[in-house]
Protein backbone atom coordinates (compact mmCIF):
# COMPACT_ATOMS: atom_id res chain seq x y z
CA UNK A 1 0.00 0.00 0.00
CA UNK A 2 1.41 3.39 -0.98
CA UNK A 3 1.63 6.36 1.37
CA UNK A 4 -1.36 8.03 -0.25
CA UNK A 5 -3.43 4.86 0.07
CA UNK A 6 -2.47 4.60 3.74
CA UNK A 7 -3.56 8.17 4.31
CA UNK A 8 -6.84 7.52 2.51
CA UNK A 9 -7.52 4.45 4.64
CA UNK A 10 -6.64 6.36 7.79
CA UNK A 11 -9.01 9.19 6.79
CA UNK A 12 -11.85 6.71 6.39
CA UNK A 13 -11.04 5.27 9.82
CA UNK A 14 -11.14 8.76 11.37
CA UNK A 15 -14.67 9.31 10.14
CA UNK A 16 -15.68 5.92 11.54
CA UNK A 17 -14.20 6.52 15.03
CA UNK A 18 -17.40 7.90 16.65
CA UNK A 19 -19.48 4.88 15.57
CA UNK A 20 -16.74 2.32 16.30
CA UNK A 21 -14.67 3.84 19.09
CA UNK A 22 -11.38 1.91 19.49
CA UNK A 23 -10.81 2.38 23.24
CA UNK A 24 -14.17 2.35 25.07
CA UNK A 25 -12.86 1.10 28.43
CA UNK A 26 -10.15 3.72 28.72
CA UNK A 27 -12.62 6.38 27.63
CA UNK A 28 -15.17 5.37 30.26
CA UNK A 29 -12.53 5.30 33.02
CA UNK A 30 -11.38 8.81 32.15
CA UNK A 31 -14.93 10.05 31.66
CA UNK A 32 -16.00 8.87 35.12
CA UNK A 33 -12.98 10.65 36.63
CA UNK A 34 -13.90 13.80 34.70
CA UNK A 35 -17.51 13.57 35.89
CA UNK A 36 -16.30 13.32 39.49
CA UNK A 37 -14.29 16.51 39.08
CA UNK A 38 -17.26 18.15 37.32
CA UNK A 39 -19.45 17.30 40.32
CA UNK A 40 -16.84 18.98 42.52
CA UNK A 41 -17.11 22.05 40.30
CA UNK A 42 -20.89 22.20 40.71
CA UNK A 43 -20.60 21.85 44.49
CA UNK A 44 -17.95 24.59 44.62
CA UNK A 45 -20.11 26.98 42.59
CA UNK A 46 -23.16 26.20 44.73
CA UNK A 47 -21.19 26.96 47.92
CA UNK A 48 -19.91 30.17 46.33
CA UNK A 49 -23.43 31.32 45.46
CA UNK A 50 -24.78 30.51 48.92
CA UNK A 51 -21.92 31.83 51.06
CA UNK A 52 -20.32 34.40 48.74
CA UNK A 53 -16.71 34.99 47.63
CA UNK A 54 -15.61 34.97 51.27
CA UNK A 55 -15.17 31.22 50.97
CA UNK A 56 -12.08 31.93 48.86
CA UNK A 57 -8.74 33.07 50.22
CA UNK A 58 -9.03 36.47 48.55
CA UNK A 59 -8.58 39.35 50.95
CA UNK A 60 -6.99 42.79 51.13
CA UNK A 61 -4.31 43.37 49.91
CA UNK A 62 -4.54 40.25 47.69
CA UNK A 63 -7.99 40.91 46.28
CA UNK A 64 -7.00 38.94 43.16
CA UNK A 65 -6.10 35.36 43.90
CA UNK A 66 -6.91 32.02 42.34
CA UNK A 67 -9.84 33.27 40.21
CA UNK A 68 -7.75 35.67 38.14
CA UNK A 69 -4.55 33.62 38.02
CA UNK A 70 -6.49 30.56 36.87
CA UNK A 71 -8.39 32.71 34.40
CA UNK A 72 -5.15 33.87 32.77
CA UNK A 73 -3.78 30.31 32.83
CA UNK A 74 -6.82 28.81 31.11
CA UNK A 75 -7.00 31.56 28.52
CA UNK A 76 -3.32 31.09 27.71
CA UNK A 77 -3.88 27.38 27.07
CA UNK A 78 -6.62 28.29 24.62
CA UNK A 79 -4.23 30.24 22.39
CA UNK A 80 -2.27 27.33 20.92
CA UNK A 81 -5.22 25.84 19.05
CA UNK A 82 -5.78 29.01 17.07
CA UNK A 83 -2.07 29.46 16.37
CA UNK A 84 -1.61 25.87 15.17
CA UNK A 85 -4.72 25.86 13.04
CA UNK A 86 -5.31 29.38 11.75
CA UNK A 87 -1.77 30.64 11.34
CA UNK A 88 -0.45 27.45 9.75
CA UNK A 89 -3.49 27.37 7.44
CA UNK A 90 -2.70 30.87 6.18
CA UNK A 91 0.95 29.99 5.51
CA UNK A 92 0.06 26.67 3.84
CA UNK A 93 1.65 24.18 6.28
CA UNK A 94 -0.16 20.89 5.72
CA UNK A 95 1.33 19.08 8.72
CA UNK A 96 -1.30 20.94 10.76
CA UNK A 97 -4.00 18.66 9.31
CA UNK A 98 -3.44 15.94 11.91
CA UNK A 99 -3.52 18.35 14.86
CA UNK A 100 -5.82 21.26 14.08
CA UNK A 101 -9.19 19.69 14.91
CA UNK A 102 -8.57 18.68 18.51
CA UNK A 103 -6.34 21.74 19.08
CA UNK A 104 -9.27 23.97 18.08
CA UNK A 105 -11.59 22.01 20.37
CA UNK A 106 -9.08 22.46 23.18
CA UNK A 107 -9.24 26.21 22.56
CA UNK A 108 -13.03 26.28 22.90
CA UNK A 109 -13.13 24.35 26.15
CA UNK A 110 -10.18 26.22 27.70
CA UNK A 111 -11.69 29.62 26.87
CA UNK A 112 -15.01 28.42 28.29
CA UNK A 113 -13.31 27.46 31.57
CA UNK A 114 -11.47 30.80 31.61
CA UNK A 115 -14.62 32.82 30.98
CA UNK A 116 -16.35 31.36 34.03
CA UNK A 117 -13.80 32.76 36.47
CA UNK A 118 -14.41 36.52 36.00
CA UNK A 119 -18.16 35.91 36.19
CA UNK A 120 -17.86 33.92 39.43
CA UNK A 121 -15.36 36.46 40.77
CA UNK A 122 -17.89 39.30 40.56
CA UNK A 123 -19.68 38.32 43.75
CA UNK A 124 -22.98 38.93 41.98
CA UNK A 125 -22.44 36.83 38.85
CA UNK A 126 -26.01 37.30 37.66
CA UNK A 127 -25.07 40.95 36.98
CA UNK A 128 -22.23 40.13 34.58
CA UNK A 129 -24.13 41.72 31.69
CA UNK A 130 -23.55 45.13 33.28
CA UNK A 131 -20.16 45.13 31.52
CA UNK A 132 -21.85 44.92 28.12
CA UNK A 133 -23.05 48.14 26.39
CA UNK A 134 -26.69 47.15 26.24
CA UNK A 135 -29.33 49.95 25.96
CA UNK A 136 -29.87 51.24 29.48
CA UNK A 137 -32.71 53.59 30.42
CA UNK A 138 -30.99 54.17 33.79
CA UNK A 139 -27.79 55.33 32.09
CA UNK A 140 -25.70 52.62 33.77
CA UNK A 141 -22.98 52.15 31.18
CA UNK A 142 -19.72 50.26 31.53
CA UNK A 143 -16.51 52.20 32.07
CA UNK A 144 -14.92 52.00 28.64
CA UNK A 145 -11.59 53.23 30.02
CA UNK A 146 -11.33 50.18 32.26
CA UNK A 147 -9.26 47.16 31.16
CA UNK A 148 -11.96 44.97 32.72
CA UNK A 149 -14.40 46.17 30.06
CA UNK A 150 -11.77 45.58 27.36
CA UNK A 151 -11.46 42.10 28.79
CA UNK A 152 -15.16 41.41 28.31
CA UNK A 153 -15.08 42.41 24.65
CA UNK A 154 -11.78 40.68 23.86
CA UNK A 155 -12.64 37.30 25.38
CA UNK A 156 -16.20 37.26 24.04
CA UNK A 157 -14.97 38.11 20.52
CA UNK A 158 -12.24 35.47 20.72
CA UNK A 159 -14.72 32.81 21.84
CA UNK A 160 -17.20 33.62 19.06
CA UNK A 161 -14.52 33.58 16.35
CA UNK A 162 -13.03 30.34 17.73
CA UNK A 163 -16.43 28.63 17.67
CA UNK A 164 -17.04 29.76 14.09
CA UNK A 165 -13.58 28.69 12.96
CA UNK A 166 -13.94 25.24 14.55
CA UNK A 167 -17.45 24.66 13.22
CA UNK A 168 -16.66 25.79 9.68
CA UNK A 169 -13.68 23.45 9.64
CA UNK A 170 -15.61 20.40 10.82
CA UNK A 171 -18.57 20.77 8.42
CA UNK A 172 -17.20 18.54 5.59
CA UNK A 173 -16.30 15.78 8.05
CA UNK A 174 -19.77 15.88 9.62
CA UNK A 175 -21.23 15.33 6.15
CA UNK A 176 -18.80 12.46 5.48
CA UNK A 177 -19.72 10.85 8.80
CA UNK A 178 -23.41 11.29 7.96
CA UNK A 179 -23.00 9.54 4.61
CA UNK A 180 -20.99 6.63 6.07
CA UNK A 181 -23.11 6.07 9.19
CA UNK A 182 -25.13 2.85 9.30
CA UNK A 183 -27.29 3.49 12.37
CA UNK A 184 -30.18 5.88 11.97
CA UNK A 185 -29.34 7.84 15.16
CA UNK A 186 -25.84 8.63 13.85
CA UNK A 187 -27.26 9.70 10.48
CA UNK A 188 -29.62 12.15 12.21
CA UNK A 189 -26.93 13.41 14.60
CA UNK A 190 -24.34 14.11 11.92
CA UNK A 191 -26.97 15.27 9.41
CA UNK A 192 -28.17 18.04 11.70
CA UNK A 193 -24.61 19.23 12.20
CA UNK A 194 -23.71 19.08 8.49
CA UNK A 195 -26.35 21.72 7.60
CA UNK A 196 -27.19 20.10 4.27
CA UNK A 197 -23.60 19.91 3.01
CA UNK A 198 -23.46 18.09 -0.33
CA UNK A 199 -19.85 18.74 -1.32
CA UNK A 200 -20.71 20.65 -4.48
CA UNK A 201 -18.23 23.01 -6.11
CA UNK A 202 -20.18 26.00 -4.84
CA UNK A 203 -20.14 24.61 -1.31
CA UNK A 204 -16.37 24.13 -1.43
CA UNK A 205 -15.81 27.59 -2.87
CA UNK A 206 -17.83 29.29 -0.13
CA UNK A 207 -16.23 27.07 2.49
CA UNK A 208 -12.70 28.03 1.41
CA UNK A 209 -13.60 31.71 1.53
CA UNK A 210 -15.21 31.61 4.97
CA UNK A 211 -12.56 29.30 6.46
CA UNK A 212 -9.62 31.47 5.42
CA UNK A 213 -11.40 34.70 6.30
CA UNK A 214 -12.16 33.43 9.80
CA UNK A 215 -8.54 32.29 10.17
CA UNK A 216 -7.32 35.75 9.16
CA UNK A 217 -9.54 37.28 11.86
CA UNK A 218 -8.53 34.73 14.50
CA UNK A 219 -4.75 35.18 14.30
CA UNK A 220 -4.71 38.90 15.34
CA UNK A 221 -7.14 38.06 18.14
CA UNK A 222 -4.54 35.76 19.68
CA UNK A 223 -2.23 38.75 20.04
CA UNK A 224 -4.87 41.27 21.08
CA UNK A 225 -6.59 39.13 23.74
CA UNK A 226 -3.55 38.34 25.84
CA UNK A 227 -2.04 41.77 25.26
CA UNK A 228 -5.21 43.23 26.70
CA UNK A 229 -5.05 40.85 29.67
CA UNK A 230 -1.52 42.03 30.41
CA UNK A 231 -2.86 45.59 30.57
CA UNK A 232 -5.08 44.53 33.47
CA UNK A 233 -1.82 44.53 35.43
CA UNK A 234 0.58 46.75 33.48
CA UNK A 235 -1.86 49.71 33.49
CA UNK A 236 -1.78 49.90 37.28
CA UNK A 237 0.90 51.36 39.62
CA UNK A 238 1.72 48.01 41.26
CA UNK A 239 5.44 47.18 41.63
CA UNK A 240 6.40 44.18 39.52
CA UNK A 241 3.70 44.91 36.93
CA UNK A 242 4.72 48.27 35.50
CA UNK A 243 6.55 46.96 32.46
CA UNK A 244 6.19 47.61 28.75
CA UNK A 245 7.34 44.05 28.03
CA UNK A 246 4.14 42.61 29.50
CA UNK A 247 2.01 42.44 26.28
CA UNK A 248 4.50 40.39 24.20
CA UNK A 249 5.59 38.52 27.34
CA UNK A 250 2.02 37.42 28.03
CA UNK A 251 1.32 36.48 24.40
CA UNK A 252 4.43 34.30 24.16
CA UNK A 253 3.78 32.77 27.56
CA UNK A 254 0.23 31.91 26.50
CA UNK A 255 1.49 30.22 23.34
CA UNK A 256 4.12 28.39 25.42
CA UNK A 257 1.58 26.91 27.83
CA UNK A 258 -0.85 26.17 25.01
CA UNK A 259 1.72 24.24 22.97
CA UNK A 260 2.57 22.26 26.09
CA UNK A 261 -1.04 21.13 26.51
CA UNK A 262 -1.38 20.39 22.78
CA UNK A 263 1.74 18.21 23.02
CA UNK A 264 0.23 16.24 25.89
CA UNK A 265 -3.11 15.81 24.13
CA UNK A 266 -1.34 14.75 20.92
CA UNK A 267 0.64 12.01 22.67
CA UNK A 268 -2.43 10.82 24.58
CA UNK A 269 -4.78 10.67 21.58
CA UNK A 270 -2.11 9.13 19.39
CA UNK A 271 -1.75 6.23 21.84
CA UNK A 272 -5.42 5.80 22.78
CA UNK A 273 -6.92 6.00 19.28
CA UNK A 274 -3.95 4.33 17.55
CA UNK A 275 -3.30 7.23 15.20
CA UNK A 276 0.38 6.51 14.54
CA UNK A 277 -0.14 6.61 10.77
CA UNK A 278 -1.57 10.13 11.00
CA UNK A 279 0.24 11.66 13.96
CA UNK A 280 3.75 10.73 12.90
CA UNK A 281 7.14 11.43 14.54
CA UNK A 282 7.35 14.49 12.28
CA UNK A 283 4.31 16.00 14.04
CA UNK A 284 5.88 15.34 17.43
CA UNK A 285 9.12 16.87 16.18
CA UNK A 286 7.35 20.03 15.00
CA UNK A 287 5.47 20.37 18.28
CA UNK A 288 8.74 20.00 20.16
CA UNK A 289 10.34 22.73 18.03
CA UNK A 290 7.40 25.09 18.62
CA UNK A 291 7.49 24.36 22.35
CA UNK A 292 11.23 25.04 22.49
CA UNK A 293 10.95 28.25 20.45
CA UNK A 294 8.12 29.77 22.48
CA UNK A 295 9.86 28.67 25.69
CA UNK A 296 13.03 30.52 24.77
CA UNK A 297 11.00 33.62 23.91
CA UNK A 298 9.26 33.39 27.30
CA UNK A 299 12.66 33.07 28.96
CA UNK A 300 13.62 36.35 27.28
CA UNK A 301 10.60 37.91 29.02
CA UNK A 302 11.96 36.72 32.37
CA UNK A 303 15.32 38.33 31.60
CA UNK A 304 13.60 41.54 30.48
CA UNK A 305 11.79 41.66 33.82
CA UNK A 306 15.09 41.36 35.65
CA UNK A 307 16.60 44.17 33.58
CA UNK A 308 13.57 46.42 34.12
CA UNK A 309 13.65 45.90 37.87
CA UNK A 310 17.41 46.50 38.12
CA UNK A 311 17.19 49.62 35.96
CA UNK A 312 14.20 51.11 37.81
CA UNK A 313 15.42 50.34 41.32
CA UNK A 314 13.25 51.28 44.29
CA UNK A 315 10.12 49.23 44.82
CA UNK A 316 10.57 47.41 41.50
CA UNK A 317 13.93 46.02 42.60
CA UNK A 318 12.55 45.21 46.05
CA UNK A 319 9.66 43.25 44.52
CA UNK A 320 11.99 41.28 42.27
CA UNK A 321 14.31 40.48 45.19
CA UNK A 322 11.28 39.46 47.22
CA UNK A 323 10.39 36.99 44.47
CA UNK A 324 13.87 35.50 44.81
CA UNK A 325 13.95 35.03 48.58
CA UNK A 326 10.53 36.07 49.92
CA UNK A 327 7.59 33.96 51.12
CA UNK A 328 6.57 33.18 47.51
CA UNK A 329 10.06 32.33 46.25
CA UNK A 330 8.91 28.73 45.81
CA UNK A 331 6.49 29.84 43.07
CA UNK A 332 9.14 31.91 41.24
CA UNK A 333 11.86 29.25 41.28
CA UNK A 334 9.31 26.53 40.61
CA UNK A 335 8.21 28.41 37.48
CA UNK A 336 11.81 28.94 36.34
CA UNK A 337 12.87 25.34 36.90
CA UNK A 338 9.76 23.59 35.57
CA UNK A 339 9.46 25.87 32.53
CA UNK A 340 13.04 25.96 31.35
CA UNK A 341 15.09 23.10 32.80
CA UNK A 342 13.32 20.10 31.15
CA UNK A 343 12.75 22.24 28.05
CA UNK A 344 16.45 22.14 27.15
CA UNK A 345 16.15 18.44 26.31
CA UNK A 346 14.14 19.44 23.22
CA UNK A 347 17.33 20.61 21.52
CA UNK A 348 17.80 16.92 20.59
CA UNK A 349 15.50 15.43 17.97
CA UNK A 350 15.44 12.00 19.58
CA UNK A 351 13.80 13.61 22.62
CA UNK A 352 11.30 15.58 20.54
CA UNK A 353 10.07 12.45 18.72
CA UNK A 354 9.86 10.37 21.93
CA UNK A 355 6.18 10.48 22.97
CA UNK A 356 6.73 9.88 26.69
CA UNK A 357 9.49 12.50 26.94
CA UNK A 358 7.41 15.08 25.03
CA UNK A 359 4.41 14.39 27.28
CA UNK A 360 6.44 14.81 30.48
CA UNK A 361 8.06 18.03 29.25
CA UNK A 362 4.63 19.38 28.30
CA UNK A 363 3.31 18.49 31.76
CA UNK A 364 6.26 20.25 33.41
CA UNK A 365 5.67 23.41 31.37
CA UNK A 366 1.92 23.36 32.11
CA UNK A 367 2.58 23.27 35.86
CA UNK A 368 5.37 25.83 35.57
CA UNK A 369 3.18 28.31 33.70
CA UNK A 370 0.49 27.95 36.37
CA UNK A 371 3.12 28.79 39.00
CA UNK A 372 4.18 31.80 36.93
CA UNK A 373 0.65 33.23 36.83
CA UNK A 374 0.30 32.67 40.57
CA UNK A 375 3.68 34.27 41.25
CA UNK A 376 3.02 37.35 39.12
CA UNK A 377 -0.23 38.10 40.91
CA UNK A 378 0.39 37.22 44.54
CA UNK A 379 4.01 38.31 44.95
CA UNK A 380 3.16 41.82 43.73
CA UNK A 381 -0.05 42.25 45.69
CA UNK A 382 0.67 40.87 49.14
CA UNK A 383 2.72 43.99 50.07
CA UNK A 384 0.83 47.24 49.51
CA UNK A 385 2.35 50.72 49.48
CA UNK A 386 1.88 51.03 53.25
CA UNK A 387 3.99 48.91 55.55
CA UNK A 388 0.86 48.13 57.53
CA UNK A 389 -0.86 46.72 54.43
CA UNK A 390 0.89 43.38 54.25
CA UNK A 391 -0.99 40.10 54.15
CA UNK A 392 -0.07 36.69 52.81
CA UNK A 393 -2.49 34.93 50.51
CA UNK A 394 -3.54 31.42 51.50
CA UNK A 395 -5.88 29.61 49.06
CA UNK A 396 -8.79 27.92 50.76
CA UNK A 397 -10.22 24.48 50.08
CA UNK A 398 -12.85 26.04 47.82
CA UNK A 399 -10.16 27.76 45.77
CA UNK A 400 -8.56 24.41 45.05
CA UNK A 401 -11.87 22.60 44.57
CA UNK A 402 -13.08 25.12 41.99
CA UNK A 403 -9.80 24.86 40.10
CA UNK A 404 -9.98 21.05 40.13
CA UNK A 405 -13.60 21.35 39.02
CA UNK A 406 -12.66 23.42 35.97
CA UNK A 407 -10.19 20.67 35.05
CA UNK A 408 -13.12 18.27 35.23
CA UNK A 409 -15.25 20.56 33.07
CA UNK A 410 -12.50 20.74 30.47
CA UNK A 411 -11.92 16.97 30.45
CA UNK A 412 -15.64 16.18 30.29
CA UNK A 413 -16.15 18.41 27.25
CA UNK A 414 -13.00 17.16 25.54
CA UNK A 415 -13.80 13.49 26.12
CA UNK A 416 -17.31 13.98 24.73
CA UNK A 417 -15.76 15.67 21.70
CA UNK A 418 -13.36 12.82 20.90
CA UNK A 419 -16.13 10.28 21.45
CA UNK A 420 -18.82 11.74 19.22
CA UNK A 421 -17.02 13.87 16.61
CA UNK A 422 -14.12 13.29 14.18
CA UNK A 423 -10.99 14.09 16.18
CA UNK A 424 -8.80 14.78 13.11
CA UNK A 425 -9.68 16.65 9.94
CA UNK A 426 -10.22 13.66 7.64
CA UNK A 427 -10.99 15.61 4.48
CA UNK A 428 -7.81 17.70 4.80
CA UNK A 429 -5.74 14.55 5.35
CA UNK A 430 -7.34 13.00 2.26
CA UNK A 431 -6.74 16.17 0.24
CA UNK A 432 -3.06 16.21 1.21
CA UNK A 433 -2.73 12.52 0.27
CA UNK A 434 -4.25 13.15 -3.15
CA UNK A 435 -1.89 16.08 -3.74
CA UNK A 436 1.09 13.90 -2.84
CA UNK A 437 -0.13 11.11 -5.10
CA UNK A 438 -0.50 13.41 -8.10
CA UNK A 439 2.60 15.49 -7.42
Amino acid sequence: MTGAEQQEAAARRIVAIPARFPAPRMWWAMFLLALGLLALFLVSVAVLFVRGPGVWGNNIPVAWGFPISNYIWWLGIGHAGTLISAMLLLVGQQWRNSLNRFAEAMTLFAVMCAGLYPILHLGRPWRFYWMAPYPSTMGVWPQFKSPLTWDFFAVLTYLIVSVLFWYIGILPDLAAARDRAKARRWQIFFGLGALGWRGSAQHWHRWQQSYRLTAAIAVPLVVSVHSEISLLMAAGPVPGWVSTVFPPYFVLGAAFSGFAVVSMLTVWLRAMLRLETLVTPRHLDMLGILLLATGLMTAYGYLAELFTAAWAGGREAETMWDRFVGPYAWSYWGAVILNFAPLQALWWKRVRVAPVALFLIGLSVTIGMWLERYMLLVSSLYRDWLESSVGLFHPSFWDWSLFAGTLGLFLTCFLLFIRFLPVISAFEVREAALEDAHG
